[in-house]
Order: structure tokens, then C-alpha cells, then sequence
């Protein structure tokens, strides 16, 4: 029975590292817990067929594609509009903007300033509705079934009416953002329209909080040469940064969001 014992306080102790960081890596809880690397990964197999967790390449996520937008939207909200204006550079006068679906492009969708006589489009509800009282730009909403996982309309009808745009610049969300595996996703779906509307845009640029950094979700979206900009936060790991700009991504540190 011990074994066992020790493997529900191993898997206890990742919870919590998953819910308190976002992401794990199977060899720091290896030299953590001191056991194998094949250890850990057979902890992360088992969290993930519980549903505590989403395995990707060298450790795991917490599931937050599995919770509602409501309640992505409600974590690290400074960090998130911190990231947000640290996009806003990026947008010039008369440009056609398209926002992918995710909590920090809502934030981006609220720091878009006035006066810019942007063209915005997006698939997810939320992000028109928070623009939809503007009259200094155009709106666009895709439409189609909407996945209340994720969101935003996905599926064939959505990616008909996205395959007409020509975007001047997509912000991209991203569920993983690795310097080797690029962009990746944690929904089939989510993937295939986020590729459809990358390979429109002329331009291609997305914002990550750190625990997103080094790791790859299920489904690829971009290899690395496709993302233009990378905005990440004040404090990104260092190590993590090194490998994405030697992968040729532009990369623009957000300020540090101010201590309450």
C-alpha cells in the first residue's frame, strides 16, 4: 500500500503546483520528488484521465480550456492587461484587426484606443460585446455554433465566413508556445480556426502569460517562424525567452503591473 500512498501525495503536491502555476514540468517534479522522470509522467497520465490536467510535451497544464470564460477572465487580470498594452503598438490607423478568442485578447479588446479607425473582427461573443458600444471603429462578429468551452464559433460556418477576411494583424491566442513545437492548442477545433486565420493575416502576433511559455498543447497551430510577435510578461524566465527569440519571434516585454 505504500507505493500507492505515495503516489496520491505525489499527484496531491502537483495539483496544487498545477492550480498555483498553471504548468508543470515532468523534471522538476522528478528532482522535486525524487523519483524518475517515467515516475512523474505515469502521476501526469493518471491526473489527466481524471481530468485534473492536460498533458503536453515535457509535463502538463492545468485545464483551463475545461473552464468557463467567466472564470479564465477572473485570473491574473493585471498581468493580462499589462500584456494587452503591451500589443497596442502594434495596431496603425485603418488596419483590419482580427481578435482569436481568449481572456488576455479581451483585455487587448478593451486597450484599443480611440481614434485609431480600426476595423475589428473576431469569433467570440464576449470580445464583440465588450466592443460593441464603440463608434470610432468597425465591428465584425463571426458567427456559427459557439463552443462554451472555448468560447467562440468554431466549425465549418465560422471558418467559411473567416476565410473571407484578409487580416493586416491577427492576435492570436495560444493554450502553449514553445521555442521548438510553436503554437499549439488544446481543442481540435480551436486549432483549425486559429490556423485559418493566421495563414489570412498578414501579420501574426499573441501574448502569453508565463506558465504558457515552454510548453505545447495536443494540436499544432503555428510552427515558431509564424508568429511575428510575442508579448510576455516582465518576469518571463529568461531561459524561456532566449529560445524563442533565437526562434526568430519578435518578442516585447510588458511592464510590470503596478503592486496593490
Amino acid at each position: 500500500m505504500q507505493p500507492d500512498l505515495l503516489s496520491r501525495e505525489r499527484q496531491s503536491q502537483i495539483r496544487l503546483r498545477l492550480e498555483a502555476e498553471g504548468r508543470v514540468i515532468a523534471a522538476d517534479l522528478a528532482r522535486a520528488f525524487s523519483v524518475s522522470e517515467d515516475t512523474v509522467r505515469r502521476d501526469l497520465r493518471e491526473l489527466a484521465a481524471a481530468g485534473h490536467c492536460t498533458r503536453v510535451y515535457g509535463g502538463a497544464l492545468r485545464r483551463e480550456a475545461a473552464m468557463p470564460m467567466a472564470a479564465r477572465l477572473r485570473e491574473k487580470p493585471e498581468r493580462k492587461a499589462a500584456l494587452a498594452q503591451a500589443l497596442v503598438p502594434l495596431f496603425q490607423p485603418g488596419m483590419l484587426v482580427f481578435l482569436d478568442v481568449g481572456s488576455t485578447n479581451l483585455a487587448v479588446a478593451r486597450a484599443i484606443p480611440s481614434g485609431l479607425s480600426l476595423t475589428v473582427a473576431t469569433h467570440a461573443p464576449v470580445i464583440a460585446a465588450a466592443l460593441a458600444e464603440r463608434t470610432d471603429l468597425t465591428l465584425i462578429l463571426i458567427g456559427g455554433r459557439v463552443s462554451p468551452a472555448i468560447g467562440a464559433a468554431l466549425g465549418g460556418p465560422a471558418e467559411r465566413e473567416a476565410a473571407r477576411l484578409v487580416p493586416d494583424i491577427c492576435i492570436l491566442g495560444a493554450c502553449g508556445i514553445d521555442a521548438a513545437g510553436g503554437v499549439s492548442a488544446q481543442d481540435h477545433d480551436d486549432a483549425s480556426f486559429k490556423r485559418l486565420i493566421a495563414e489570412r493575416s498578414a501579420s501574426v502576433a499573441s501574448a502569453a502569460t508565463s506558465d504558457k511559455l515552454g510548453t505545447r498543447a495536443p494540436f499544432s497551430v503555428l510552427p515558431p517562424g509564424g508568429l511575428d510577435h510575442l508579448a510576455v510578461e516582465a518576469d518571463a524566465p529568461e531561459a524561456d525567452l532566449a529560445a524563442l527569440a533565437e526562434a526568430g519571434i519578435g518578442l516585447i516585454r510588458a511592464r510590470r503591473p503596478a503592486a496593490k
